[in-house]
């Protein structure tokens, strides 16, 4: 317990010290629009409820598509009736997806699991709102740098051309996007 100045001493420093923070936040947030991109050469399917669909067909008609890559698979602890402990928290955080719908954006999770285990899962855990697939091309995982963690690619289709423009695996960015 300090008294009522030392306390307002405190504040102003803190307050100085999130003002710094939040600056370099939005110069990183401006960095990453920045950020170069490249076009995805290969050919990527994924099984949903409707059946097989295309990387590009996961874009739903919009521009630009947040994939999150979901550990959910045969060796991670719980399979199979549970995913990843911290991919199942970062899915809990997932909004409606209105209001990224709104702004052009899909948001989907991909995991090599059977879509029996991923619906199974999905609705016991609430997140029937979020589109979840199968990935049915093995080397996608590998080519996206999702192989041996959770990650999340970003991506930007021009008409049938579909461009990698963003990823984020590692570090405290990741508790920022997520909550």
């Amino acid at each position: 317990v300090v008294s009522q100045a030392e306390w307002e001493t405190a504040l102003a420093s803190l307050t100085e010290r999130e003002a710094a923070v939040g600056a370099a936040m939005h110069e990183l947030g401006a960095a990453r629009k920045r950020m170069p991109m490249v076009r995805v050469e290969g050919d990527y399917d994924f099984e949903g409820p409707g059946g097989r669909r295309t990387l590009l067909e996961l874009f739903e008609g919009r521009s630009q598509l947040i994939l999150y890559r979901f550990f959910f698979e045969e060796g991670v602890q719980g399979w199979p009736d549970a995913g990843c402990v911290g991919c199942s928290s970062f899915a809990d955080a997932v909004p409606q997806l209105g209001l990224l719908h709104s702004r052009d954006i899909t948001f989907a999770m991909v995991s090599p699991a059977p879509q029996a285990n991923l619906r199974a899962y999905a609705e016991r855990m609430g997140w029937t709102h979020i589109p979840w697939y199968t990935i049915r091309t093995e080397r996608f995982s590998a080519d996206f740098g999702v192989d041996e963690w959770f990650g999340l690619n970003v991506f930007l289709r021009d008409g049938d051309d579909v461009y990698r423009t963003y990823f984020l695996q590692h570090g405290r960015m990741v508790q920022q996007v997520g909550s």
